[in-house]
């Protein structure tokens, strides 16, 4: 089977460059016979792929510790669910994996039945030569199908085969691992389709917008697999790392939201562009970017330039990432300067209040975060190609510029929708905007009076409660319509208003979906860590709660060996519940794995990490933490030794730090995420 994923994988390529190859002289040549033999070669070349991936699974199924890969990442005891995860676990097999998600787009465009023959077969060789990127590397690069072998006495090879193989990371062995991986690959992979269409309408100079109307549900599926995929990771680094939080600005963390944002950027902007045919250099180049930022983001993961819990080895295969980068960048203008005339706006800016400017503005924000994010993430490297030293930009850089950025936009999500085109009048200003506003207000002082004093959660609150008042006003006045035409009730009647206008209706949905994310977000103000050693018996006072240490054992499973703590959790001297939180001891490997024991309510978490044990004998259970807001209360109980005195948030956001090695290190040592929680360590 080893062999046979491999000759797919080879013969894909072959198709691929055919693809390529035959597209352009397709293009030259305008042959229909040409162009439909190059579109077959493409669904060829996706075909084989799936045929490599489900070999390659097939491999891990079988426990054939013969090839490399699958002995690095299996193991016989490791159970079926967490195989299929061990397909992207590593670096070889993770790029197959892209290859895979990017076929499964690449075939649903080439058997898309439209009726534009002259745009394509730009779209399909653009298609091609990414997926011969990707194919170079699954075939000469780091192919995941590479056989175990040893030199015998005649100087031939012989292939061996190991007994067992060294098992899953026990950082991935969490259900999510197998749907967060997934889903922001599949965000990755999708916005290759509107960066496709993008070029090819750009080289081909195809006339009007129809190439955003083709592409828009392509992009709102890329757009909405990202977004899960950061949610997913945001919960996996919450409730597995140990450390607390869901969001620590690490360098991979940071890569994932940055096609996120431009992307959503483009999906604002070229509203501006169906309706009013402005800003077409504007998302030209947002797609260019978007593009950009996905391979970016799969360089930094895998080349090992930056540090990170999320990252692979240190590998070579970056500089293969940084030419195809490059490659890109000189298509992307050379198209862009020899066609720019095509792209001229065909209206201007009307009045600064109207819904053209909050787009503007929205794309404005959007990216001032990005160059934000980008610049952190990526000066430790400047930093040490120009004086040697790393200099680590920490999480105080990252949320001194955010923080402002998005109360900005969390007040556009409400303001944005509602605007007029061209220009609003001012009496559609107080119709739609008074009520909530004074709404937001009141809510603002009603906490300032019960002690919110936290300045950017108060703001945010405020924000909160105008945007989801001016959504829910916008729901209501439509279903009131509805209702006195039909009779319907005003459930079946905001139903059917949704309906009518997915696109509009739909919008205002996942802004009010962004309110919930910035409740959590404006939370995280009100955190606030302690650490305490612990023994047997010992309690520990925390609001309303008590946690008693009764005990500790030994839970033995198939893959690993549990070691746990018992802590019964008590709320007005009754026994409330056991938290059970849990160190694991791999057999097949010497990491060890954290559980985290959660318990989770509306009003608050009771958050327990079992850190090990002190040299005294005592087991480290840090003091619980409290996070206090009107809306979400969290308590911790967080592993750690004594936290260290607190740093000038400048000494925190620029300090220079190295491994243990002597590498230099992209993260501050006392790291909050990514160090192991056995280290003790805590920010």
């Amino acid at each position: 089977m080893d062999l046979f994923g491999s000759f797919a994988l080879v013969l894909a390529f072959v198709y691929a460059v055919y693809a390529f190859v035959g597209g352009i002289a397709a293009i030259l040549a305008r042959h229909p016979l040409l162009v439909k033999s190059t579109r077959q070669a493409g669904i060829a070349s996706c075909c084989l792929i799936f045929l490599a991936t489900f070999s390659l699974e097939y491999l891990f199924f079988s426990d054939n510790f013969s090839i490399a890969y699958v002995v690095s990442h299996s193991n016989r005891d490791l159970s079926t669910f967490y195989k299929i995860a061990a397909l992207w676990s590593g670096q070889e097999g993770s790029l197959l994996f892209w290859s895979f998600l990017l076929a499964i787009y690449v075939f649903s465009v080439l058997t898309y039945r439209n009726k534009n023959g002259e745009l394509m077969p730009y779209v399909g060789v653009v298609m091609a030569g990414v997926q011969i990127f990707f194919l170079t590397l699954n075939n000469f690069v780091a192919s995941p199908f590479k056989a175990l072998a040893t030199p015998a006495a005649n100087g031939a090879l012989e292939y061996v085969a190991r007994a067992d193989g060294n098992g899953l990371t026990p950082l991935l062995q969490y259900p999510e691992m197998v749907i967060h991986p997934p889903n922001l690959y599949s965000g990755y992979t999708g916005f290759t389709i509107p960066f496709a269409f993008a070029l090819g309408a750009l080289l081909a100079r195809y006339p009007g917008e129809k190439w955003i109307h083709l592409t828009r549900k392509w992009t709102m599926i890329a757009w909405m697999f990202q977004s899960c995929g950061i949610m997913l990771g945001a919960h996996w680094a919450y409730a597995v790392l140990g450390w607390g939080g869901y969001w620590g600005w690490d360098p991979v963390e940071n890569a994932s939201l940055l096609p996120w944002l431009t992307g959503t950027a483009f999906l604002h902007s070229v509203m501006m562009q169906e309706k009013r045919g402005m800003m077409k250099v504007w998302n030209v180049w947002l797609v260019f970017c978007t593009f950009l930022l996905c391979i970016l983001g799969t360089f930094l993961t895998r080349s090992g330039v930056v540090s990170s819990v999320h990252a692979f080895a240190q590998s070579s295969i970056g500089s293969w990432f940084v030419g195809f980068i490059a490659i890109i960048l000189l298509v992307c203008f050379g198209a862009y300067f020899w066609n720019r005339d095509y792209l001229k706006s065909e209206n201007q800016l009307d009045a600064i209040v109207s819904r053209e400017s909050s787009f503007l503005f929205n794309n404005l924000l959007l990216l001032v975060s990005c160059i934000a994010v980008l610049s952190g993430t990526l000066f430790p490297v400047f930093s040490e190609w120009i004086t040697g030293d790393r200099i680590s930009v920490g999480a105080p850089f990252f949320n001194k510029v955010n923080i402002p950025t998005g109360l900005l936009l969390l007040f556009l999500t409400g303001v944005g929708p509602l605007l007029a085109w061209r220009k609003t009048s001012t009496e559609s200003l107080k119709r739609n905007f008074g009520w909530p506003l004074g709404t937001g207000l009141f809510a603002g002082v009603v906490a300032f009076a019960l002690g919110f004093r936290e300045l950017f959660s108060l703001i945010c609150l405020i924000l909160r409660i105008f945007v989801a008042s001016t959504i829910g006003l916008e729901f209501y006045r439509g279903a009131k319509v509805i209702r006195a035409r039909s009779g319907a009730s005003f459930v079946a009647s905001t139903v059917d208003l949704t309906m009518r206008n997915t696109r509009r209706y739909g919008g205002y949905i996942v802004h009010v979906g962004m309110v919930f994310v910035f409740i959590g977000l404006s939370g995280a103000a009100f955190n606030r860590d302690t650490q305490k050693e612990m023994q047997l018996g010992q309690t520990m006072q925390i609001g309303p709660y008590t946690l008693q240490l009764q005990g500790f054992d030994t839970k033995p499973e198939k893959n690993y060996t549990a070691e746990r703590m018992i802590v019964e959790v008590l709320r007005d001297n009754k026994s409330l519940m056991m938290l059970y939180p849990e160190k694991r001891k791999f057999a097949t490997t010497d990491q060890n794995g954290t559980m985290v024991a959660i318990y989770s309510t509306l009003k608050e978490d009771l958050y327990v990490v079992f850190a090990g044990y002190a040299t005294s004998g005592d087991a480290r259970l840090s003091e619980p933490t409290r996070k206090m807001d009107l809306v979400w209360r969290r308590i911790r109980v967080l592993a750690g030794a004594q936290q260290p005195a607190a740093a000038s948030p400048l000494a925190q956001a620029l300090t220079p730090h190295r491994h243990a090695s002597g590498r230099p290190s992209l993260r501050p040592p006392l790291s909050r995420k990514h160090r192991a929680s056995d280290e003790n360590l805590r920010t």
